[in-house]
């Protein structure tokens, strides 16, 4: 019990941390293989990631806003993920069934359901949402069933206002793909995610609309015009983009992820697919110190940077990432784990904070 309520407390200063951007794409291969990727950002200072390995059959319990416990279930299957300042809470993951399931921030638009002590042994956290997903169900389908019978309750903080929450993609190897968000006090909105991108505020029909903005965007080039006598015509390739937003806010970044997801070839298998997936959340790096909140109070440690990047094939389950102290490549292969015998793991993301160089050396 006494972990437990250490645990909320770590909860509760975790909520209390600024996420500046996190951005998802989706992309399928030429052999019907699924990539879920996704950056995540964090302003103020570093989240302290780390690999997490949980098996099956393990037993959790929620803790509660009013330092109790409350939904207990036991794991149906073992994950693989990435955890956001402490080892419980699971940012990103894929079980191994090929689910997938992710959280976004969210903030201004989120709004749970109060605490209500009457329904505790039915009340999930928010921040164990993804946990619970992974360790319990296979298909999407699944995970849209049974999340309209649980309680999804805010970590309370400062002054008896709840935390900022988050939304979550989830997604299946079958190609299922659905965006979930609790608005308005505890309204469940569960969207098919059609256009495989998820950002951040606002919510996901509010995106899906704004993408009707850039209805003239292509990837053609645009052909030579007279403008009275005068001659105009591209300066280059690419001008059918032109208008393609930049920036890095939330809505800025949906558009311009839905344009390369949706316009990238399609390819061959999961090394091509993978790549690819890199590539395009390359996009939209954020480099460390590029972004923050308040001018008159710049961060000490560190400001907005992503932090890392994953790419998980949902059919091969396999998960891959990088970081911002290493834009090397790594990969954990879920079928070389026995989640029935595997014990939970927490490993370093990294280790060691410098880029490795491969020098070439000539003879």
């Amino acid at each position: 019990m006494l972990k437990k309520i250490a645990l909320l407390s770590c909860l509760i200063a975790f909520s209390k941390i600024d996420i500046d951007a996190c951005t998802g794409i989706s992309l399928k291969t030429e052999n019907n293989n699924n990539i879920q990727a996704r950056t995540i950002e964090w302003s103020k200072n570093k989240i302290n990631s780390q690999i997490i390995i949980e098996p099956r059959g393990k037993e959790y319990q929620s803790p509660m806003p009013n330092r109790t416990l409350g939904k207990k279930w036991k794991g149906k299957y073992g994950f693989v993920g990435a955890s956001v300042e402490h080892e419980s809470l699971i940012g990103e993951g894929v079980n191994e069934k090929g689910l997938n399931a992710g959280v976004f921030f969210f903030l201004n638009y989120g709004e749970l359901a109060p605490f209500n002590e009457k329904k505790v042994k039915n009340s999930l956290n928010d921040m164990d949402l993804v946990k619970w997903m992974l360790t319990s169900f296979s298909t999407v389908e699944e995970v849209k069933e049974a999340i309209k019978k649980i309680d999804v309750v805010p970590i309370i903080i400062e002054n008896g206002q709840p935390s900022p929450t988050g939304h979550w993609r989830v997604s299946d190897a079958k190609g299922g793909n659905i965006v979930i968000e609790i608005i308005n006090g505890g309204e469940l909105k569960i969207y098919d995610n059609k256009v495989g991108v998820l950002t951040n505020s606002p919510g996901f029909d509010w995106q899906l609309t704004n993408l009707n903005n850039y209805v003239n965007l292509n990837l053609n080039g645009n052909k030579p015009e007279m403008l009275g006598q005068q001659k105009i015509f591209p300066m280059g390739a690419g001008s059918g983009m032109l208008g393609l937003p930049g920036d890095v806010t939330p809505p800025s970044r949906f558009v311009r992820a839905a344009f390369y997801a949706n316009n990238t070839p399609k390819m061959a298998g999961n090394e091509e697919g993978i790549t690819q997936a890199f590539h395009i959340l390359n996009n939209f790096d954020i480099p460390i110190g590029m972004t923050y909140a308040d001018k008159n109070e710049i961060p000490k440690e560190i400001t907005s940077a992503t932090q890392w990047t994953t790419a998980i094939n949902l059919n091969e389950k396999l998960f891959y990432y990088k970081t911002m102290y290493n834009q090397d490549i790594r990969l954990i292969d879920l079928k070389k784990i026995d989640f029935g015998k595997v014990q939970s793991q927490v490993l370093p993301m990294d280790k060691s904070t410098i880029q490795p160089v491969d020098e070439i050396l000539i003879k």
